[in-house]
């Protein structure tokens, strides 16, 4: 009998929201999409953060012009020429310095913006990895580059959910539009659906504001920030394929 493995795929976003993590928590393997082509207005080079108006968008100047279809996400160049770094850097400073455990990650946004980055995976995967780290998530990771993969949209997650050898798939809600259950129950792969409820938890100003980068998490919460994800039962996963 085959060996259970859980597997859940995400393109590398910039600063992602707790769903993201949620996601790979409750896999076996995580398939960071990064040979796909780059879409505008994507999360692979933008987040949002809160402040005392509301919601802010934190985006990445990235070089697209002159590249159509030719702009795969591990390959996207950074666009340095203005200096986002240091206007990240203080959006952050400006809106968490009150965070009760701002000061407790300050160090390590401090230094992820004095580097010099060339590539938005290279900035976006020592993010996401310091988050896994420090939330104890030790699911692997492995690059869907590395895998040749031939196939396009909900084609291309089955080739790689094979190609790995998984039993189960989490796909995020949106996935319900573009796959093929029955390819999947053809090839004795279940897939779920994941239905997030955002956690609660204190945060500044005003009304609490949800799909936030996990950033709002970490400076909120600290050290609890692994309870708020992984400790409550607010995120369930609905069953898309064969019933077990």
């Amino acid at each position: 009998m085959k060996k259970k493995l859980i597997v859940s795929i995400n393109q590398p976003a910039y600063l992602p929201w707790l769903g993201y993590f949620d996601r790979i928590t409750k896999s076996d393997l995580h398939i960071v999409l990064d040979h796909v082509q780059f879409e505008k207005n994507s999360v692979v080079n933008r987040n949002k953060i809160k402040t005392p108006q509301g919601s802010l968008w934190l985006t990445v100047p990235v070089k697209t012009k002159g590249k159509f279809g030719r702009n795969p996400i591990n390959e996207l160049l950074i666009d340095n020429q203005t200096d986002w770094r240091k206007k990240h850097f203080k959006s952050l400073c400006q809106n968490y310095t009150k965070a009760r455990h701002f000061q407790l990650f300050e160090p390590f946004f401090k230094e992820m913006y004095q580097r010099g980055w060339r590539k938005i995976i290279d900035l976006n995967m020592h993010f996401i990895r310091f988050v896994l780290t420090h939330l104890g998530i030790q699911t692997p990771l492995v690059f869907s580059s590395s895998l040749s993969p031939e196939k396009t949209k909900g084609e291309l997650v089955l080739e790689l959910c094979r190609r790995v050898g998984a039993t189960h798939y989490i796909s995020g809600a949106f996935g319900r539009n573009y796959l093929d259950l029955e390819c999947f129950q053809q090839n004795g792969i279940e897939v779920a659906f994941q239905d997030f409820t955002h956690p609660h938890y204190e945060q500044l100003y005003e009304s609490f504001k949800d799909r936030l980068s996990i950033a709002d998490l970490l400076f909120n919460c600290g050290e609890t920030s692994s309870d708020v994800l992984c400790g409550s039962a607010f995120s369930s996963l609905s069953n898309g394929g064969r019933g077990e």
